[in-house]
């Protein structure tokens, strides 16, 4: 090829970066142009240039200039309605009162959240959602594969018409990435109920308060409603709850790690003394943790890891929809008082 018509195509084409790979693409092109390029839907995706984010309406108009640097975002699994085979807690008797729950003014039937993070696959993931009959998936927000535009996406088989997709901020260690995260969620989906976590070290995964109660600040002026990750503080809790949380999601025990409920004390503090719903997020590792934490009050309980690294995930999915239907009755029944001794079941006097 000739100088001459080497430069001419250079000329006809401007340079970028897209989510950290070098472009080229005709002069003159809109941001729509080039997501079409690319072999994504516009309607599945968020795109911030130059760091603003570009709204969906004006893809079509907004010109792509010489260094332009766009990151081109969707919802990944990450740790998101009726399903097929029906909804939220069984109940034993049709004529119980209704116990369903509500978050910033949504009304819910199941009192389980799951993550989709750490499934084998896609499939497996809605397998597990439908058997554990949760209403609420939380997702994380990654960007979009541009080399294989035509990679499965969470979306082709979590339809979020049906499911209430809580976009979260796993990963992020500042306030100021969190909210970035979640402006581009916003952008993508339109979801104004989110799930913030901020990270104080990668070791623990616990929450960094400080930075956590900054970005719920700077979260709710903006109009979102945010469920927020925190410490097993009742302290910090009533903090985020004055800030402008719509939940406080006090933690178990630390991320993935499978132990348990490791403060009941605390998470009852939380719980009598909160205004807005309290779930217990990060630690369950099997069906009575959850079942533990319907019975000290909580108004719902999120996993992923607790299901996705069980050896039948679609069975423990079921199992932990069961538990919770079960530890919330026991909450609602009232347990019996504890006793320092024995007091026997059947009467005393009157033995032959």
């Amino acid at each position: 090829m000739s100088t001459k018509i080497t430069a001419q195509i250079s000329a006809s084409q401007i340079s970028l970066t897209v989510n950290g790979e070098a472009r080229r693409i005709a002069r003159g092109s809109a941001i729509a142009d080039l997501v079409t390029a690319l072999g994504l839907n516009p309607a599945k995706v968020a795109v911030e240039r130059n760091g603003v984010i570009a709204p969906r309406s004006t893809l079509g108009a907004v010109l792509l200039a010489e260094g332009d640097v766009l990151e081109i975002v969707h919802f990944v699994g990450g740790g998101d309605h009726p399903v097929a085979g029906g909804g939220g807690d069984a109940s034993p008797d049709d004529s119980w009162p209704d116990d369903s729950w509500s978050v910033a003014g949504r009304r819910f039937t199941s009192r389980l959240i799951v993550g989709t993070g750490k499934y084998k696959d896609f499939a497996q993931n809605a397998a597990a959602l439908a058997a554990s009959g949760a209403e609420i998936v939380t997702v994380a927000v990654r960007r979009v594969n541009v080399s294989d535009p035509s990679a499965p996406m969470l979306t082709d088989f979590i339809d979020p018409a049906k499911i209430t997709y809580l976009p979260n901020t796993a990963g992020c260690f500042t306030a100021e990435d969190a909210i970035r995260t979640l402006r581009l969620a916003r952008e993508a989906g339109g979801w104004d109920l989110v799930k913030l976590e901020v990270l104080g070290e990668a070791r623990t995964l616990y929450p960094d308060m400080r930075e956590t109660l900054k970005a719920t600040e700077v979260l709710a002026n903006e109009g979102f409603l945010p469920m927020v990750y925190c410490t097993d503080d009742p302290i910090g809790a009533k903090q985020l709850e004055s800030a402008g949380a719509v939940a406080v999601m006090p933690l178990g025990a630390p991320i993935g790690s499978g132990l348990g409920i490791q403060n009941r004390v605390t998470i009852r503090l939380i719980v009598e003394g909160a205004s807005v719903p309290v779930l217990v997020d990060a630690g369950v590792g099997t069906a009575s943790d959850a079942a533990v934490a319907m019975e000290l009050g909580c108004d719902g309980v999120l996993m992923n890891t607790a299901i996705a690294e069980a050896k039948d995930p679609i069975r423990m999915a079921h199992a932990m929809r069961l538990a919770v239907a079960a530890g919330r009755s026991a909450y609602l029944a009232g347990r019996m008082g504890t006793r320092k001794y024995a007091d026997p079941s059947s009467p005393l006097a009157g033995l032959i």
